[in-house]
């Protein structure tokens, strides 16, 4: 139990003047005591378990009685009482949920504490015994209030937040006695002095020391918020609010919540005081708040208001007067407005026009007020349309709006509903960008039909004269009395809008409407190079010739037919919305049908009457032209080609054609109102001409790649195959031709030209990847990517890091001469022996890298990613010889050095300048050498102290110099014994260190040692010093005393020597270091050990050679905030969790044999720390060091608290003297001083980090051990901060109602702390989850800047390092707009066990590296794809937050942030040089859920409106890349599987109809190159290949193109071309099924740390419709084409074309088994079975989960049937009619038919699948009649059944000639159309669910899935017996472990171990 303790307790007593009887109002007294002895020891009552209903208001009176209870009992149990008694007024009935039990319980804990605490009492009375308790804090505060010391003040606040409890107390039970608390003017200040619940800004009036109220900017902004001279209805407001200030003066005027205004005036008093501080020049105290920042804010909030305003043709609102002071007063003021309007307006948020609309009104009513304009209709003072209590705001203007979203999205039925049946966020923001918005008035007529969300039918309109007027009409100007008031020639009930401006409709045509231009392109490219190719071109030259241009010019008559086609389009698809498009947008569309009917008409009419009909000219002087010829066609084709010009000339100027989409002038607006819809966003999108330059040639690079390729090999050799075809005429088919007067054989033509025009359409994605990897990958060497890719390069490189950090890291002001500074840190320059020259700030430069190296090198240890002797070898010595320009590198560099330099110094022979040449050649070598050198006399210096000693030491030392000068080192000493002399060194350093003062006789003697080794063995020609020291004693023989002293050996006296040493820890470093230096050896190059250290090491070495801004110093910087959403995923992993073996294995015991070198560190550590393994302690240790290393909250959240930490470091390194580093920083954290206080103030102003655990409440009223992980994680990082949702209940009119509140805490005391409540209109979760835990916190975020991090990220010290140039980006000129998205690399932590992460992290590493890179540049089509991109705040927070969150549409919703930014005319961009870390899913049905959850996301973007625009406002090129970049790449991948099935399907159509025969035979076409190329490049994708090139390119950069080559084929090795073709699967089938029929929905992965083995069952769930359903049928396509090809076909050929097919069929039916851990293990195998059988036979129904019952998975697979639209269930019927393709070809193949052609043999067919359907249903029929009780008769009966057919089979074997191998062509042909008539069952459901036929669908197909799971589980069960399959598959699976040494197979022992 936490108490506080006083520093001096007072013991002074308060004299009561009159002794009064404590009384309560509670009816009910107590009526019983218990009686307890001396050892009553009192337990702490719960604080925490309350009612939802009473926490806010009871529980800080529970909390600080469990605080005092200890040393006033009875105090707490008056706070107690209080408790109960405020719990009992607010619910006297309990009618509130656990109320009832609440008051018990505390009612019995109060009876139990009576007559204890009254024994306790120190006072005669209960009220003198609260007023000393209070009196005594009360003066602790008064005394130590002023005090800025951290330890200091957290007692503080203890001390406040007890006095202000006890203050409430005091009030209640002194009322309640009739006296009065406390002396008047003290009573009256008291609670403001007392604990107000701050955030970042303590502004009440006891927070005034706090270090952050101390910073200038600070204060300047509070003056300047707090300034309300001159503002009306002051001495209103003063009577309701102390401390007024301009938010508390808007909430009397516009009633805005109290929690709100307190919000809010936080949040721009630290904007204000950030601008302030970057905009002020001189680093000066400056009194007042400049106005160049007030501007700034300005001009940010305000652009998207003004911007509107221009657009809708009204004036502004925001009106400043001229005079200075008042000026800055009212922009303040519109700020604050606009951001207290932000702060309430819940769900609105996602509306940023709909917020504008809001504000323009009370702008207006603002300005109003503040001029005292007068109502010219009442006469009176304006006043606000909605003014009243504290939510007046949230009750009438954001509820009505609030309520209608939230109908609207009840209507979307969880996401089954068509998207045109109710408006989502979009809908109703973009009904402001008209100007009927005005038409809702304010205050606003509920009564207007954006309000109606009824049925769009129920429309009645009465024709009666009315005038809608308003409440007040107060506004003058004819703008002004429009928006008021209007007038109306009828009044009509209110109807339903519906859709505005857009319609999002399930249509694949949505791919082409959205980029028609780009299909137009293909599509008339296509055509002409057919027919170019026609023409039989020998040079492009030809297509000049007239008659091969006109027939090339035949394309426009395409493009119109195009256009005309996509008007219509655009007409039936906006048809939804006709309501509410603008009238002049309908004319529009009119006229464009009539354009285009029009030129679809003139064009061919002119073609085909001018038709080689020219008129010609030739040319004068023999001109390279010749003679050129034109038609009348030519020329109308000319005509129909202006607009085209027009469009190309605003292409190629840019500027131009951003200036008329954003020009008011009406002849711009002309031109936009033709070519583009008149809409808010997508205007002004273009870029500079340089980037539109950059991105044209690279696409002219793709394309004229991509013509020339499908032109050469693919339709040119088409065209000579296609004509032998069109020539033959065949008659004999082989089987009943239905189309028998075809001519030109164009079956056979589609068949071949179908896969090659797909194929067309779809190769620009493969030449993009190409490209894409090439540019990138040019891109990424001239930026410096992998410069330092190995600890080698590393060690090579490391004297040039710290002039590289002082250019990046360190702030301008104090970087010196980069030359001078280059000079001295290149080792080959190091003379040790000379002073170096260098400038202060150079010097200090150095000293910072290496305060901040040290610090990176901590937080390793920190995270157990080193041990601690790495630690000691790589950080570098702090030591005042740094600031004389002195340093000494890290041990880890200098490793084996002098070992080798003695192994050479030993054995060489020659003169000293030769081997003092040969030790430079290594500078290090060379450092190493001298620094032991130096560092053997310093030690000897400080240990030897005698007289005589210190003489003699002295004295050879000066002999060794004098050789070294003289160079002759090597004659005066014996060489050979250095090694000697360097173990004796280590024996005196080791006694040295141990410092023990026992071993003072052992140092004695290894110092004697150690000099007479130098004396006698090494020094060749004797000691001068000696000799002449023993020639002085013989010459001295007056007094024998001396001799008889002399003889005592030398260092042999205590004297002497100096041990045990002084307590210095520099000392010891220093000795610590070069026992080192003497010890290290050949390991020490490979330190750090760890693989993650090394990478980190090596990138941030190599990112500070990238290019970055400059980083400013911290008080300078941009302030940013990290948003966090979390729901229930893991906070930190239990102590059941660790030890769970529910899935085989604990997850402790998985991370040890992971991280077998991380555990042993942290063992380490824990030894070091002195924490006993038995304890608690260590538990809670271990749960840590577990969640680190898992994807949980608290790894994220220690992430991202690295920023804070940076952020101080930094801004010590600003901050500190030389006197302050040489203490270190570690040092001033633990000291608490002023320094250490500033440094939390600063990053207090410019960092929080807000976690959006949005049932945080749930998980504390529930008793949910996360909710304490939770609160932990805050007390441990007391700059966190958690915002979350409460739902309670309140009793109003004596019913129940759910309030919703939005509230931020904090921890103090070690609870959470409420800091603000803002109560919300209803429910936040309307549309997508995660966009909307976003949105409810958004608001207690800070800063200008807001990066996003998902829970599942992590972060480094040294990545945090580089936030500030980061920041910088903002500021940095980018070309025509400054960035308002930056986003930058992910390294995927989660790759280092399973083959499976490991493809996926290199995948996802080559799309966040290689490819956002494109994107950014020169692409320019970056959007947002989820975290960690920082975000432009303010910009964000105006134009509708930081994601989307409409329910299904938006369900990616991360991406339509940026679309929406670039719609927005916002910049996106992408930085290399910082990187943040990212978890990723590991097993298979994770990672394919992931994918299919992105699937579903991309289907639903390609039927979006935002994607519409971009397509629509793109140029032509930046449109491509939009396209092959986002939904492109799904559809691409579904045309190439579609292409598969095309061509299979082709093939068998020629095959079993006889076209192939005829064609073989008679035309000798053996086989077509162009069909093989097609397939080849198909299949390119489908081995995934496509994401193969980037990543090779991508690995070679940063790893070397060697390590990228062998991972490359390691990975093949581990199939990861199965992977990717699996996956390629998921995503098609994802994508389509979406499209056609919706079912998008968000598919938790669950984010496992375990790989564990997947049932079989499980996989068949997942997988059976997706891949099992399309593997089985192209097996039995290719077995088909196999059986029936012929002998004549090339085998070659057949192998060529179908080797991909093969490969992917197979693929997709056994990749889940081969990827599944333990997939061929014989007992998992086993359970498999029983499981498999369990859950086929189990029946479904009401709460029968779809994993329990195949019934109730069948019936979910289903879902997206059950809601589709007509549309979709024809396209679902005619693609079921593909399985009666097989039935009909082969039943006229069965040798039964004797070659027999008439119908009346596939008629025959049906009835025999009748029959069997018949006797299927006779065998149904006794089995439910006779098996239970009749169950021989049954058995026979089935085996009568069984003969019964038989003997059929065998007699038409003998009368028809029936043979074995008809009866395989029978199977062949029905199991197709069995499957066939299941689809159209499962379509037709809504028509036959209530008959038999349903009933028979379904037991039907159980009879399919199980014979499926059959025939996959066979060959699954026979590899299984075979114990090698199991081991190869561990093998392949897990190789990377494997790689790493690590232990795979004893965690797939321990699931049977454990």
């Amino acid at each position: 139990m936490a108490e506080i303790v006083l520093a001096e307790p007072i013991q002074e007593s308060i004299a009561s003047t009159s002794r009064r009887v404590y009384t309560t109002n509670n009816e009910r007294p107590f009526t019983r005591s218990i009686t307890y002895g001396r050892d009553h020891v009192p337990e702490p009552f719960d604080s925490e378990k309350l009612p939802v209903t009473l926490i806010s208001e009871i529980q800080r009176f529970l909390r600080v009685a469990n605080l005092i209870e200890s040393e006033e009992p009875r105090v707490a149990y008056l706070c107690r009482f209080h408790a109960f008694e405020v719990a009992h007024n607010l619910d006297r009935n309990s009618n509130g949920r656990g109320v009832r039990q609440f008051k018990t319980a505390l009612l019995q804990r109060l009876e139990q504490d009576e007559e204890f605490t009254l024994r306790k009492r120190k006072e005669r009375t209960d009220l003198r015994e609260l007023r000393c308790a209070y009196r005594e804090y009360k003066d602790y505060i008064i005394k130590h209030g002023g005090e800025s010391n951290l330890e200091n003040r957290e007692r503080l606040t203890k001390a406040r937040v007890v006095a202000s409890v006890l203050f409430e107390v005091l009030d209640t039970v002194s009322r309640a006695a009739g006296v009065q608390a406390l002396a008047g003017s003290e009573s009256s200040d008291a609670k403001s002095e007392l604990f107000v619940s701050y955030n970042i800004l303590p502004l009440d009036q006891g927070g005034i020391h706090h270090a952050i109220m101390q910073l200038p900017e600070i204060k300047v902004a509070v003056a300047a918020v707090r300034d309300v001279r001159g503002l009306p209805f002051l001495d209103d407001c003063r009577k309701q609010e102390t401390n007024l200030d301009m938010f508390k003066w808007l909430q009397f005027c516009f009633g805005f919540q109290k929690g709100n205004v307190a919000n809010q005036r936080e949040h721009l008093i630290l904007l204000l005081a950030n601008t302030h501080v970057r905009q002020t020049q001189k680093q000066v105290v400056v009194p007042k708040l400049g106005d160049v920042a007030v501007d700034e804010l300005m001009k940010t909030f305000f652009k998207n208001y003004t911007d509107w305003c221009k657009f809708l043709g009204r004036k502004s609102n925001i009106r400043v007067p001229y005079l200075k002071q008042e000026a800055q007063q009212y922009k303040l003021l519109y700020i604050a407005l606009y951001l207290l309007i932000w702060g309430e307006a819940a769900n609105l948020r996602f509306m940023p026009e709909c917020l504008c609309y809001m504000f323009h009104h009370m702008a207006y009513e603002l300005h109003s007020i503040l001029t005292g304009a007068v109502n010219m209709t009442t006469g009176e003072k304006v006043m606000p349309a909605y003014h009243g209590d504290s939510e007046s705001f949230l009750n009438n203007v954001v509820f009505p709006v609030y309520e209608v979203i939230q109908k609207e999205a009840m209507k979307n039925g969880k996401g089954t509903a068509d998207h045109s049946t109710w408006r989502n966020y979009d809908d109703l923001n973009e009904f402001f960008w008209s100007t009927e918005c005005f038409q809702i008035g304010w205050p606003m007529r509920l009564d207007h039909d954006f309000f109606c969300v009824g049925s769009p039918n129920n429309v009645k309109v009465k024709k009666e004269k009315a005038s809608v007027t308003n409440l007040e009409g107060n506004k003058k100007d004819a703008n002004d009395d429009e928006e008021m008031g209007i007038l109306v020639d009828e009044v009509r009930e209110p109807k339903w809008l519906g859709k505005t401006n857009f319609v999002e409709i399930r249509s694949f045509w949505q791919i082409f409407r959205c980029f028609d231009r780009m299909w137009s392109f293909f599509i008339l490219s296509l055509q002409a190079m057919i027919i170019m190719a026609s023409h039989d071109l020998e040079s492009p030259l030809q297509v000049f010739d007239a008659t091969v241009l006109e027939d090339v010019m035949s394309i426009f008559i395409t493009s119109a037919v195009l256009k005309l086609v996509n008007v219509i389009l655009d007409i039936v698809f906006t048809w939804k919305a006709r309501c509410t498009i603008d009238p002049n947008q309908t004319l529009k569309h009119v006229l464009r049908v009539v354009v285009a009917m029009m030129w679809t008409i003139i064009l061919p009419i002119y073609y085909a009457s001018s038709r080689k009909k020219y008129t010609c000219y030739s040319t004068q002087n023999g001109s390279w032209l010749g003679e050129w010829c034109y038609s009348s066609y030519m020329v109308a084709v000319a005509f129909y080609l202006m607009t085209n010009a027009v469009d190309m000339v605003l292409f190629f100027v840019p500027v131009a054609g951003k200036y008329i989409e954003t020009s008011n002038y009406r002849i711009c607006m002309f031109l936009s109102w033709w070519t583009q819809p008149k809409l808010y966003v997508g205007r002004g999108m273009q870029e500079s001409q340089v980037s539109l330059l950059k991105y044209t040639i690279f696409w002219m690079f793709i394309l004229i790649s991509k013509f020339i390729f499908s032109y050469t090999f693919e339709i040119k050799p088409l065209i000579s195959p296609t004509r032998q075809i069109m020539a033959i005429g065949v008659k004999n088919y082989d089987w009943h031709e239905l189309f028998p007067k075809v001519k030109s054989n164009a079956g056979a033509i589609t068949a071949i030209w179908a896969p090659i025009v797909l194929v067309y359409f779809m190769d620009a994605q493969i030449w993009y990847s190409v490209y894409c990897s090439v540019f990138g990958g040019v891109y990424g060497i001239l930026h410096h990517l992998g410069e330092i890719r190995t600890l080698g390069m590393l060690r090579s490189r490391f004297y040039s890091l710290p002039e590289s950090f002082s250019a990046c890291l360190v702030p301008p002001e104090a970087k010196g001469s980069r030359n001078i500074l280059m000079n001295w840190l290149i080792p080959l320059t190091f003379q040790f022996q000379k002073n170096f020259h260098l400038s202060e700030r150079e010097k200090s430069n150095v000293v910072k890298f290496a305060l901040v190296w040290n610090q990176i090198i901590s937080s390793f240890r920190e995270e157990d990613v080193i041990s601690d002797r790495e630690m000691d070898l790589m950080k570098i010595p702090v030591l005042p010889e740094l600031f004389s320009g002195r340093v000494y590198w890290p041990i880890f560099l200098l490793a084996d050095k002098l070992a080798n330099a003695l192994s050479i110094a030993r054995d060489f022979e020659g003169k000293d300048e030769m081997l003092l040449r040969i030790i430079k050649k290594d500078t290090y070598m060379y450092m190493v050498v001298i620094e032991c050198y130096e560092s053997l006399k310093y030690i000897l210096e400080i240990v030897v102290v005698g007289d005589l000693e210190r003489r003699v030491i002295s004295g050879i030392l000066d002999e060794i110099d004098e050789s070294i000068q003289r160079s002759t080192l090597l004659k005066d000493l014996k060489m050979s014994e250095l090694p000697l002399l360097c173990a004796k060194c280590i024996a005196l350093l080791e006694l040295l260190i141990e410092g023990n003062e026992s071993l003072h006789n052992k140092v004695i003697l290894a110092i004697q040692d150690i000099f007479e080794l130098v004396t006698s063995d090494m020094m060749l020609n004797g000691s001068r010093t000696l000799e002449s020291l023993d020639a002085q004693m013989h010459s001295e023989e007056e007094v024998t005393e001396f001799f008889v002293w002399i003889e005592e050996p030398l260092f042999a006296s205590k004297d002497s020597i100096h041990f045990p040493l002084p307590d210095s820890d520099s000392l010891l470093e220093k000795i610590k270091r070069f026992r080192l230096l003497l010890t290290v050896k050949d390991k020490a190059l490979d330190i750090p050990t760890n693989l993650e250290a090394r990478r980190r090491i090596s990138f941030f070495a190599t990112s500070l050679s990238m290019n970055m801004p400059n980083a400013p110093k911290v008080r300078n910087i941009l302030s940013f905030s990290v948003l966090t959403p979390h729901f229930m995923e893991e906070v930190k992993f239990t102590k059941k969790e660790l030890n769970s073996r529910k899935q085989g294995v604990s997850i402790l015991f998985y991370m040890k044999k992971i991280f077998p070198d991380e555990w042993e560190n942290f063992l380490e550590r824990m030894e070091r720390e002195g924490i006993d393994e038995s304890s608690d302690e260590i538990e809670e240790e271990e749960r840590n060091w577990a969640s680190f290393r898992g994807q949980t909250l608290s790894r994220t959240v220690r992430g991202m608290m690295y920023y804070r930490k940076a952020l101080k470091l930094q801004a010590f390194l600003d901050m500190a003297e030389d006197e302050d580093i040489l203490r270190g920083y570690d040092a001033i954290e633990r000291k608490n001083d002023t320094l250490s206080a500033q440094l939390e103030a600063l990053a207090d102003m410019k960092f929080i980090h807000v976690v959006s655990c949005q049932i945080y409440g749930l998980q504390k009223t529930t008793g949910d051990p996360q909710a304490q992980d939770i609160l932990n994680l805050m007390i441990r990082y007391p700059s966190l901060r958690v915002a979350y949702v409460e739902e309670k209940e309140e009793i109003t009119a004596d019913r129940p109602r759910k309030v919703y509140s939005s509230i931020l805490v904090k921890a103090v005391n070690g609870f959470d702390q409420e800091v603000y409540r803002i109560k919300l209109p209803g429910p936040p979760n309307i549309g997508e989850g995660k966009p909307e835990n976003q949105n409810h916190s958004i608001i207690f975020t800070r800063g200008e800047a807001l990066q996003t991090i998902d829970m599942n990220q992590d972060n480094y010290l040294e990545e945090a390092l580089k936030i500030r140039n980061v920041l910088q980006e903002f500021l940095k000129d980018h070309g025509r707009r400054p960035p308002t998205i930056l986003g930058m690399r992910e390294h995927i932590f989660t790759g280092s066990v399973s083959s499976l992460a490991w493809f996926m992290s290199y995948q996802e590493t080559s799309f966040v590296t290689i490819g956002q890179r494109l994107l950014a540049n020169p692409l320019r089509v970056r959007f947002h794809y989820g975290h960690p991109d920082v975000f432009d705040r303010v910009f964000h927070l105006t134009r509708g937050g930081i994601s989307k969150a409409s329910k299904t549409i938006n369900l990616s919703e991360d991406v339509f942030a940026g679309f929406n930014t670039t719609l927005r005319r916002g910049y996106v961009t992408y930085l290399e040089y910082m990187q943040v870390g990212k978890g990723r899913d590991v097993g298979l049905n994770q990672i394919s859920k992931f994918e299919a959850k992105v699937a579903n996301g991309n289907s639903e973007q390609t039927i979006s409106r935002d994607m519409y625009r971009l397509g629509h406002r793109f140029d032509f090129f930046r449109m491509l890349s939009c396209y092959f970049t986002t939904v492109g790449f799904y559809f691409n991948c579904l045309i190439s599987v579609i292409t598969i099935y095309v061509f299979l399907y082709g093939q068998l159509y020629m095959v079993l109809s006889g076209l192939q025969r005829a064609l073989i035979v008679e035309a000798k076409l053996q086989n077509i190159k162009s069909l093989e190329t097609a397939l080849a490049s198909q299949s390119f994708i489908q081995l995934g290949l496509l994401t193969g090139l980037p990543m090779i390119i991508e690995l070679g950069l940063e790893r070397g193109y060697l390590n990228a080559l062998k991972d490359f084929v390691l990975m093949q090795l581990q199939l990861a071309a199965v992977f990717f073709t699996f996956s390629y699967g998921t995503k098609s089938h994802y994508y389509g099924r979406t499209i056609l029929h919706g079912g998008a929905k968000y598919r938790p992965t669950g984010r496992k740390v375990v790989v564990f083995h997947a049932s079989f069952t499980e996989n068949y769930r997942l997988y059976s419709r997706s891949h099992f359903i399309k593997g089985f049928e192209l097996l039995l396509l290719l077995t088909v084409y196999d059986l029936f090809r012929r002998s004549y076909e090339s085998n070659m050929a057949y192998v060529l074309t179908t080797y991909a097919i093969w490969f992917m069929s197979f693929t997709w039916l056994f990749a889940p088994f081969l990827f599944n851990p333990s997939g061929f293990d014989w007992g998992k195998i086993f359970d498999d079975w029983k499981d498999w059988n369990k859950w086929i036979n189990q029946q479904g129904g009401i709460g029968i989960q779809q994993d329990k019952s195949w019934q109730s998975w069948w019936n979910d697979e289903q879902a997206h049937l059950r809601h589709a639209g007509l549309f979709s269930r024809l396209i679902e019927l005619l693609l079921s009619l593909r399985f009666f393709l097989y039935q009909y070809g082969l039943v006229y193949h069965l040798d039964i038919s004797n070659q027999s052609k008439n119908i009346v043999v596939y008629v025959l067919s049906w009835v025999v699948i009748a029959f069997i359907f018949l006797l299927m249903k006779v065998l149904n029929i006794g089995r439910r009649l006779l098996s239970a009780n009749h169950h021989l008769t049954f058995r026979l009966f089935k085996a009568f059944l069984f003969l019964g057919v038989v003997a059929a089979i065998v007699t038409l074997s003998i009368i028809c000639h029936l043979s074995v191998r008809d009866l395989i062509v029978c199977c062949l042909a029905f199991l197709p159309t069995g499957w066939g008539l299941i689809l159209v069952g499962q379509v037709m459901r809504p028509k036959i669910e209530g008959t038999g036929l349903w009933h028979f669908t379904r037991v039907f197909a159980r009879a399919y899935d199980y014979g499926m799971g059959v025939v996959l589980f066979a060959p699954l069960a026979s590899l299984a017996w075979l114990p090698i399959i199991s081991a190869f598959q561990t093998r392949f699976l897990f190789n990377e472990a494997f790689s790493r040494r690590l232990q795979i197979q004893p965690i797939l022992a321990g699931k049977k171990k454990h």
